[in-house]
């Protein structure tokens, strides 16, 4: 019988300090967000400036902040999954979803972050209630504890994540792309590939016309706040939408022989991550009533942000595809 990309592994995590000091610093990076939100949940208004639209809709923002806590206490769980013996005994897709999720959320916020302090520092501009004429929406020492915590979380829970995933699938992702046969790439993987490159050049599109000044299909609220922040993180939408096609389409058809097979991995995993997760977090958020009409989102962002989803989920079909075929051809290496 061949083996199942969902096979319980015979190995085990050894002991390690460096992976239990990861560990604890993963989990002590969420405390500041999550003491945030509980205080926030129990009626604290600590970093919350008066006028602040969070203000005006408390039983919405509860509500997301509920959900956020229970997203944030996921990371706990999954440092615990990625350095405990028995986290090799959780079904594969089990730990692959979540961890997809956390690498699609926490990404663009470690790379876009500290993007937008470094324009800052050359000029850049930013909101404020100078600039909007608008109350604060947040003090701007939550954004540094917040945005600071998560990019913790993300390099910990990251290379927690490499450790783990090299000791229980690295054989799936050992060589270079010419080494894979090109027998084993099915209509399904090519066609997914292909679906995926198709459906991404609307938000593509989009993401680059907003990133480089124009205005198309965006709202008056949107329109009226844009600052060097705002481009930044569309540019870097783009940038995750090319690399999850990219990725996929290496992974189908096999262009790039040189490569080494985990390139067009990563590029498909992190790059579908963001592209699904921010694409589906900007669709639920685009769901809350406001009460101006001006930062209701238009048909054309909410295309956007459906067109984001879709694209990363077919690039991690193809992805998760990919991960099967090879798992049935490969045996497992054992010590």
């Amino acid at each position: 019988m061949t083996q199942s990309l969902l096979a319980r592994p015979a190995g085990t995590l050894a002991p390690s300090r460096p992976r239990a000091l990861l560990r604890a610093v993963a989990i002590v990076s969420c405390l500041p967000y999550l003491g945030l939100k509980v205080a926030w949940l129990a009626g604290s208004e600590i970093g919350i400036p008066e006028g602040s639209s969070l203000l005006e809709h408390r039983t919405a923002v509860a509500v997301a902040n509920g959900v956020t806590v229970l997203m944030d206490a996921c990371v706990i769980v999954l440092a615990l999954v990625l350095t405990r013996p028995w986290g090799l005994r959780v079904p594969a897709w089990l730990l692959a979803v979540p961890v997809w999720v956390a690498t699609g959320l926490l990404t663009p916020i470690m790379t876009g972050f500290p993007l937008q302090l470094l324009v800052r520092l050359f000029g850049g501009t930013v909101n404020s209630a100078d600039n909007t004429g608008d109350e604060p929406f947040l003090h701007d020492w939550v954004f540094g504890v917040v945005y600071g915590g998560f990019i913790v979380q993300g390099l910990a829970l990251g290379t927690l994540f490499a450790l783990y995933a090299r000791d229980r699938w690295g054989h799936l992702w050992r060589g270079r792309v010419w080494e894979l046969p090109r027998a084993s790439v099915g209509a399904v993987q090519r066609a997914g590939a292909l679906a995926a490159a198709v459906v991404a050049l609307f938000p593509l599109t989009l993401h680059l016309l907003w990133a480089f000044g124009a205005t198309t299909g965006l709202n008056e609220g949107r329109i009226a706040d844009r600052t060097t922040d705002f481009h930044v993180l569309q540019a870097l939408d783009a940038l995750f939408l090319l690399a999850a096609v990219t990725g996929a389409l290496l992974l189908a058809f096999r262009r790039a022989p040189v490569l080494p097979v985990p390139v067009p991995l990563a590029l498909a995993w992190v790059g579908s991550g963001a592209a699904a997760c921010w694409g589906a977090w900007l669709s639920m958020a685009s769901l809350i009533a406001t009460d101006d009409s001006a930062d209701h989102p238009t048909p054309l962002m909410n295309l956007t942000y459906a067109g984001q989803m879709i694209t990363g989920i077919l690039v991690a079909a193809v992805a998760a595809r990919f991960l099967a075929e090879r798992s049935a051809v490969l045996p497992r290496r054992r010590a």
